[in-house]
């Protein structure tokens, strides 16, 4: 049963305390180091052994057709239409929402100077779209599509095939937001693929998406040679609710993430002992009638708590040192609290804007800083496929003008090399 603390019982550090992974995390940096090694010398022979290892079976190709995301769709319109219409429902949404954050470089002149920034698009991304206990079609619309709003020239998704086979809602989901490439493997083996290339995978430039220990810690290992969107912990949601809060929706909303892994971590801040309680018994009340008890079970047990605030104000002092992934504000006021709010994620606003509405419908990005890295860093975006580049421009009377403090500045660092680049101009200058 998940317990209910006063907030002088529990430090922030406490509140997050999670059982210790630790040595799991240790094992899997060592497979995914061996793993990335061998990828790395043997190319697609490697793929395709781990993929017969931990998937049961690697597909005749590694790649497959483009075709069949078309074909699977066209198979889900006939066997569940109302499926297509959702996804491309949501898709509209993310695309709507995504298109707000694009934007352009710019030019200034100074005195015969043209200084400037330029945005390009990255040239091709990876996609790691997780497959293994679950599959999840949401996560193809949210990590393609931004990248596609950018102008991504290529989009390429990996996701681990079961005995070679890919389920048709995930090669959907990828039709709709507009894969150019995939290839069904996932793991490790598919990140190191992605970051190196091999006989039949293109290098990327930035491999993004969520997955499991030993996805996360391959691409931490790869950082570097390519770029990385984040290391993703486990999922985390918190709910600061006022006394008028529902404890039956409370109490939904902190499952909806503790059924994702036994690792995630629920707390509810709230200005009330009895909403507590209730929310509490309402716990009990719903694990056993969840598909995914046993798991909710262990995370709400583990790592769920009750935290009764003095006031709102306190919850979201409390809140901002956590810096959650997921922030609910179920209070009459919400935008008044969020004035408040300066570390999160994604905050939902009131009662009627429950955490499975951001990862599915909403538009915005559910692909979020976990393990209070909001503090820092933010949800994925098209900000993450655009690269920036300045530019500069100096015509002949404006560089001599600058051109002795260049030097100057330049030998108060020791750096005689940089003040002789400079003035090696002055006889071109003096027409010389």
């Amino acid at each position: 049963m998940i317990r209910i603390f006063n907030t002088d019982e529990l430090s922030v550090e406490e509140i997050l305390l999670r059982i210790d992974s630790t040595e799991a995390e240790d094992n899997a940096d060592r497979v995914a180091a061996e793993i990335i090694k061998q990828v790395r010398l043997r190319g697609d022979e490697a793929v395709r052994e781990y993929c017969q290892k931990f998937d049961g079976g690697a597909p005749e190709s590694l790649e497959l057709d483009p075709s069949v995301m078309k074909e699977a769709a066209d198979r889900l319109e006939e066997t569940d239409p109302e499926l297509m219409r959702i996804l491309r429902r949501a898709a509209l949404n993310i695309t709507e929402f995504h298109r707000h954050q694009m934007y352009d470089g710019f030019r200034m002149e100074r005195d015969g100077a043209v200084l400037g920034q330029r945005v390009l698009p990255l040239e091709r991304v990876g996609i790691y779209v997780p497959g293994g206990t679950a599959s999840y079609p949401s996560t193809v619309l949210m990590d393609c599509i931004p990248a596609r709003i950018a102008g991504v020239r290529e989009i390429v998704m990996v996701t681990p095939a079961k005995n070679g086979v890919v389920q048709d809602k995930i090669l959907a989901a990828a039709f709709v937001a507009g894969v150019d490439r995939i290839f069904a493997v996932g793991g490790a083996q598919a990140v190191a693929a992605l970051a190196l290339g091999t006989e039949s995978f293109p290098r990327v430039d930035k491999i993004v998406g969520p997955g499991n220990v030993f996805v996360a810690a391959a691409k931490r290992r790869v950082f570097g040679m390519v770029d990385i969107d984040m290391i993703a912990g486990p999922s985390e949601i918190l709910v600061i609710a006022d006394k008028d809060s529902d404890p039956v929706c409370l109490a939904a909303d902190m499952l909806s993430q503790a059924e994702h892994d036994k690792n995630a971590s629920a707390v509810l801040i709230c200005d009330s002992v009895e909403l507590a309680q209730r929310v509490q018994a309402e716990l009990e009340r719903q694990i056993p009638l969840l598909e995914r008890a046993d798991i909710c079970r262990a995370s709400i047990d583990n790592n769920g708590k009750i935290i009764v605030a003095e006031s709102l104000e306190q919850a979201a002092d409390i809140s901002n040192r956590i810096a959650p992934e997921h922030l609910e504000l179920c209070v009459s006021k919400p935008f008044e609290l969020m004035e408040r709010i300066t570390n999160a994620g994604s905050i939902f606003l009131g009662r009627f804007a429950p955490e499975a509405l951001g990862d599915y419908m909403a538009g915005p990005n559910h692909t979020l800083p976990t393990s209070g890295t909001a503090r820092f860093s933010s949800p994925l975006s098209v900000y993450d496929f655009l690269k920036r580049s300045s530019y500069i421009y100096y015509e002949k009377p404006a560089f001599n003008d600058i051109c002795d403090d260049v030097a100057a500045f330049a030998r108060t660092e020791g750096l005689t090399a940089h003040a002789q680049s400079a003035l090696s101009r002055k006889s071109m200058i003096e027409g010389k």
